[in-house]
């Protein structure tokens, strides 16, 4: 089933359906594989040199020409070249996280970039809209990774009653139910990172992926809420020392030291011990590794089927 809304207008996609742009995860194999499979597809730049993420994006168009995006870290000291590498690649679609797109919004806009940046609140929301930004990504605290403290259900129909622009739902959806659900709050597209996570056609190490479809319920763990960076991973070992740490009081720096490098190691070496596992509360109703297809065209089915009824 194909579902037309402002947002698959506005990018001209065939799903409203976006990929979630993951540090170490978001490389062009998956970006080029969502995007293909009529999602979009995200190239998550986190903090790698710009270089690297020219190089990126240029694989993702070898392997498809369908629209995809690139996400933008925006305290990465970086971000402006970043900035500059998606204009002359002639990337069309930009989504922003951690920090406001304001200082790139004159470059962008002049050179046809559609922006949608992340937000965790209604305050967020508005600012953005009065920046210049064409859509938002409301992003409930279910979300992996970096996460704001609202819940995806009663974030998403405020910030859609706060907003003329459109308005796409992330946290906690990975199945058709999901996404029907994002619709009756008043979505016009969702972003998923955990489902994509273990996609055939991601490069996440095979234990990582086990892991995630492992996963029950409860085994999400927050850290870092101490430090005014909470982040949602999977519970191993290396979470248990790190809330031990946050319990004993223990510097920042130290934390730090703890936690560097620790998603590469998650993601390229498979180190589910000491590795960050990041993924969101959805991580239990994962089960199984599909293509970028699969998902994609299982999740709109089931939506299909409940939105009719």
């Amino acid at each position: 089933m194909s579902l037309q809304t402002e947002v698959t207008d506005l990018l001209g996609i065939q799903y409203p359906i976006i990929q979630g742009g993951m540090a170490w995860v978001a490389e062009y194999h998956l970006a080029a594989a969502v995007s293909e499979a009529g999602g979009l597809g995200l190239i998550g730049a986190a903090s790698a040199p710009p270089e690297i993420v020219r190089e990126q994006i240029r694989k993702v168009k070898e392997l498809t020409d369908r629209p995809f995006g690139v996400n933008v870290m925006l305290m990465n000291p970086n971000a402006p070249e970043v900035a500059q590498v998606v204009v002359e690649e002639g990337v069309k679609v930009v989504t922003t996280g951690a920090g406001n797109p304001a200082a790139h919004m004159k470059l962008w806009k002049g050179a046809g970039v559609k922006v949608i940046p992340v937000v965790a609140s209604v305050a967020m929301a508005r600012m953005m809209e009065k920046a210049g930004a064409d859509a938002v990504v409301a992003e409930g605290t279910e979300s992996g990774g970096h996460i704001g403290s609202a819940t995806t259900m009663t974030l998403v129909p405020q910030v859609v009653d706060a907003v003329k622009i459109p308005v796409i739902a992330a946290g906690g959806i990975g199945d058709g139910r999901g996404f029907a659900a994002a619709m009756m709050l008043g979505a016009k597209a969702v972003q998923m990172g955990t489902r994509f996570l273990v996609a055939k056609e991601s490069i996440v190490h095979e234990n990582y992926k086990e892991r995630v479809i492992k996963a029950k319920d409860i085994d999400s763990e927050v850290t870092g809420r101490s430090t005014g960076h909470p982040i949602r991973v999977l519970r191993n070992h290396m979470t248990r020392e790190y809330l031990k740490m946050e319990e004993d009081g223990v510097s920042l720096e130290e934390l730090e030291t703890l936690t560097l490098g620790s998603l590469r190691k998650a993601v390229m070496d498979g180190d589910v011990v000491n590795g960050s596992l990041m993924a969101g509360q959805i991580a239990g109703l994962v089960k199984k590794e599909q293509t970028c297809k699969e998902i994609i065209e299982e999740i709109m089915d089931e939506a299909a089927a409940l939105l009719k009824g």
